[in-house]
């Protein structure tokens, strides 16, 4: 009876009772171990329940999440107006296969959606349960409207693990091991990260100098001399890489990019799976580098946690006849029922000003850790999108992938959770409705976690 009454008390705040794993989170990882198939388990954190911007674990530890599940729970662990939205549905409900029957609720979601979209145009969605298979339907999407069959993609993107945007994905070699071959068709160039990339360019001095080579080496060493422009049907590509080391590129990439594509006949994919629905302070972060995809997918903070994704494109994309492409779980009445209410919630509460002004002091503070500790190479990321760069030098920029790596795991000693990006980078994604106490709260609690980690 003590458990259920200890399971309504309110987070509000940091508490290690006992350092994690503690012995309830050892054995259910220990059972996890043996029942479950190996993926991509990195911190031994077993949680039990979520508040806010809190998270508890079997154990009774009280940590501030700084993960957001990757970023999906963008309003916090069961959010009120999220929560009453499913259980309304959950008692009317749960499924009835909207992609071969109908429902308001599966309209309501994708009004909700597109009408947030960048683009003065029409739109329409498809959707879908995750960020692969969001780009999995978008580039069947592109493949139908333009009866072309090659893509770009870049160098650090991530865009999934499934076969087609495997193809695409390149931010770690360990996704490709031993799946060759994937989806024929895709090359890959260089992202113009401007921190690290192959030209040797400080990106951050000379933005427009890295643009431009990113671009000549696309046209000029990619269409020019063997991918044609009448086999181009598209790009892939994220606004702000996410796996990729959270890596925001000059302010008029994107632009030149979807110039170039509309030059070729081409459509620009914009992966937001990772970046929209409020994370940069807007509701997509293609919208920072005024653009207007034609095609963007998403999935993860879409519905808070409830599995969902979508691909929203540009009415005259629609697919030309029925049966090329459906699935069973779409558009999931829970899961649009939660979707209406992420959009609702994030105006009602003025989320994405939060995300922007929380998400600017976010960033002083880290700076200010950066004035600090030498280890700290770099500090980017637009509003609550950030992340930590650790380096052995600062000048020659080498990543120290051994220190982030200590910090991840040392962070949970002092109550945040934290996760790795890139080869040497922390992300920083705390939920949209974060307060400045709160980050003070983190930034002592990473401020700790990096000073043990030596």
């Amino acid at each position: 009876m003590m458990k259920d009454v200890e399971k309504t008390e309110k987070l509000n705040r940091i508490s290690i009772k006992t350092t994690p794993p503690g012995p309830l989170a050892k054995k259910i990882i220990e059972d996890d171990q043996k029942y479950l198939v190996t993926s991509t388990k990195s911190l031994p954190i077993v949680a039990e329940r979520g508040d806010g911007v809190f998270i508890q674990d079997v154990d009774g530890n009280v940590y501030l999440d700084l993960s957001t599940g990757i970023s999906v729970t963008n309003l916090g662990h069961l959010n009120p107006h999220v929560t009453e939205a499913v259980e309304k549905q959950l008692h009317r409900l749960w499924h009835f296969a909207g992609t071969d029957f109908y429902y308001k609720e599966q309209v309501d979601a994708a009004k909700a959606i597109a009408g947030v979209a960048p683009g003065k145009f029409g739109k329409k969605v498809f959707f879908t349960n995750s960020g692969t298979e969001s780009n999995e339907a978008a580039i069947k999407v592109v493949k139908a409207h333009t009866k072309k069959q090659q893509f770009i993609g870049f160098i650090g993107g991530f865009h999934g693990r499934s076969q087609g945007s495997l193809s695409f994905t390149a931010s770690r070699s360990i996704h490709h091991k031993g799946f060759f071959p994937s989806m024929p068709g895709v090359e890959h160039v260089p992202f113009p990260n401007p921190y690290r990339n192959p030209f040797g360019i400080d990106g951050y001095e000379n933005p427009d100098e890295l643009e431009n080579r990113v671009m000549d080496f696309i046209e000029k060493f990619v269409i020019r001399t063997y991918l044609p422009k009448e086999n181009l049907a598209g790009f892939l590509v994220e606004p702000i890489q996410g796996e990729g080391g959270y890596i925001v590129p000059p302010k008029n990439f994107h632009k030149k990019l979807m110039k170039l594509a509309d030059e070729n006949d081409a459509v620009v994919i914009m992966d937001e799976v990772q970046t929209g629905m409020g994370r940069t302070g807007k509701f997509f972060a293609s919208e920072h580098f005024g653009v207007e995809p034609q095609v963007i997918s998403l999935a993860k903070a879409i519905a808070n946690g409830i599995p969902m994704g979508a691909v929203v494109v540009k009415d005259t994309l629609d697919f030309p006849e029925a049966g090329l492409h459906s699935n069973t779980f779409g558009g999931n009445l829970l899961a649009s029922a939660a979707a209406v209410a992420v959009v609702e919630t994030i105006k009602s509460e003025k989320l994405l000003d939060n995300a922007a002004k929380q998400g600017a002091y976010f960033k002083k503070r880290l700076l200010e850790l950066q004035d600090k500790y030498e280890k700290i190479g770099d500090v980017r990321g637009i509003g609550l999108m950030l992340a930590l760069d650790f380096v052995k030098d600062r000048k020659t920029r080498e990543p120290d992938t051994k220190f982030r790596d200590r910090l991840e795991m040392e962070s949970l000693k002092n109550g945040i959770i934290l996760l790795s990006t890139g080869l040497s980078a922390i992300r920083l994604i705390p939920a949209l409705n974060i307060t400045a106490d709160q980050i003070d709260m983190a930034v002592d609690a990473l401020d700790k976690s990096i000073e043990a980690s030596f």
